[in-house]
């Protein structure tokens, strides 16, 4: 099968991996360098916040010797494939990278602006694909790897506050189903992360209740699981998830009555 090309048979004995996390400085990032750091694997770590990335190591003595910090902004294309050539020439190939950098802006219909969508669209889906293509370019030439890119289960219907963060992460829930297939046959696995609500500083920002609100390390878990899978999807909490899938289906007439009692609940 392809999927024994992968580099790595167990995420707690990876045999000296090596793991690319972006957006690794904060929120789901973080803890997902320190539990893969904690089980063995060896972890670029990247974020623009250079003083959260030193604390990630300064912090978390136990695993800090399987942590290496490379700071930079995925925004930059051409720093992107940089970083991705340094991590390469000095620690050996990367077997897994996790492109979660992200942000997040809730937005209302009424005071649009485009400076905030634009923003929201550079870090989502430009920084990620900045980082994606070196990563499967070199995945491809070596016939293994494993991609898991952060989506959202806001990705999967268009959902009050969302209309920027939402579009990014359905644009890389679509671009990762047609990528799924076409580089399967070089070796590479593709996987997406959809999470629900995750208490980071993104989600701090949202004004609203957050139902099945889970903490960062849980989160990391439970994404680690999924991903010695191997499976596309990675989405959690369950019972949030199931609820989203059953809005993705509905009919817009019932979609919108329900949209709109949240925006009436919330306002009220």
């Amino acid at each position: 099968m392809l999927l024994n090309s992968i580099r790595y048979r167990n995420f707690k004995n990876p045999n000296e991996s090596l793991a690319w996390i972006t957006g690794a400085s904060k929120g789901i990032g973080r803890a997902l360098a320190i539990e893969l750091a904690s089980n063995g694997w060896k972890v670029a770590a990247s974020g623009r916040n250079l003083d959260e990335l030193n604390s990630l190591l300064n912090k978390n003595k136990e695993c800090s010797g399987n942590i290496y910090i490379y700071p930079f902004d995925t925004t930059d294309e051409s720093l992107a494939k940089e970083v991705y050539t340094r991590i390469e020439n000095e620690h050996g190939p990367i077997s897994l990278a996790i492109l979660n950098a992200g942000t997040h802006n809730p937005v209302d219909g009424e005071s649009l602006e485009i400076k905030s969508i634009k923003r929201v669209i550079n870090t989502n889906l430009t920084g990620t694909v900045n980082c994606l293509v070196p990563t499967l370019e070199s995945f491809i030439a070596r016939r293994s790897g494993h991609i898991a890119v952060m989506t959202s289960l806001a990705g999967y219907r268009g959902l009050p506050t969302a209309s920027a963060y939402g579009a990014t992460k359905a644009a890389l829930i679509n671009m990762c189903e047609a990528l799924r297939v076409e580089v399967e046959k070089s070796g590479v696995v593709i996987s997406i992360i959809s999470p629900g609500f995750v208490r980071t500083t993104l989600t701090d920002r949202n004004s609203f209740p957050m139902p099945f609100l889970m903490e960062p390390k849980e989160a990391a878990k439970r994404i680690i699981r999924g991903l010695e899978s191997h499976r596309f999807e990675i989405a959690f909490p369950r019972r949030f998830y199931y609820f989203i899938k059953i809005l993705r289906i509905l009919p817009y007439t019932l979609f919108f009555f329900i949209t709109r009692r949240l925006i009436n609940k919330n306002k009220g």
